[in-house]
């Protein structure tokens, strides 16, 4: 049985580190903002650093290729939930986020059935990088408040309209399946 590698020990890590940042970011102790913000800045960077690892070491694996899309999509749903808890993040636009999520998925496990592994694409890295940059910038402005300084703007209606940006990740959804659909046939009797 082979060892995990390091790069799919980072994407494990960022699985794990997904509902710590949950926890913290909805726990209302003092300073929970900050502390949410480092552990999703820490587990932003294993996204960046196990792909690069993977690629320069020959360490691409199936499981890499499955588990760091799933990952990305635990960090962001996390942050979703938590926004919305708290009024930060309008159901409708996690709804279009999940929706577009779950879909991808749904295509990838399709394409498992025909023992096809498709890998994210540069639109799908784009969406999960600006996703985590708003969900940093909202985090941050979260703790800025907390502290006592005030924003020239309603932080919700900036954190709905931040992410709201990112509905356009439908986009990278449809271009994924229009690619997948050119490798794998969805309606192929089994």
């Amino acid at each position: 049985m082979k060892k995990l590698n390091t790069p799919n020990r980072l994407t494990i890590l960022r699985i794990a580190l997904a509902p710590v940042f949950l926890v913290l970011l909805i726990s209302g102790l003092p300073h929970c903002n900050l502390y949410a913000f480092l552990v999703f800045a820490a587990a932003s960077v294993t996204d960046f650093i196990d792909g690069k690892l993977a690629r320069s070491r020959n360490e691409v694996t199936s499981l890499g290729k499955l588990l760091d899309p799933l990952a990305d999509k635990m960090l962001i749903t996390a942050a979703l939930l938590g926004f919305m808890l708290s009024g930060e993040c309008n159901i409708f636009i996690a709804f279009v986020i999940l929706l577009r999520e779950y879909t991808v998925t749904g295509v990838r496990m399709i394409a498992l059935t025909d023992g096809i592994v498709i890998p994210a694409n540069i639109w799908g890295k784009i969406k999960t990088a600006s996703q985590m940059i708003s969900i940093a910038v909202v985090v941050a402005l979260r703790e800025w408040l907390y502290l006592g300084k005030t924003l020239p703007f309603e932080l919700s209606l900036f954190s709905n309209i931040l992410l709201g940006t990112a509905v356009a990740a439908v986009v990278s959804g449809i271009i994924y399946i229009v690619e997948a659909a050119k490798k794998i046939n969805f309606l192929e009797n089994k």
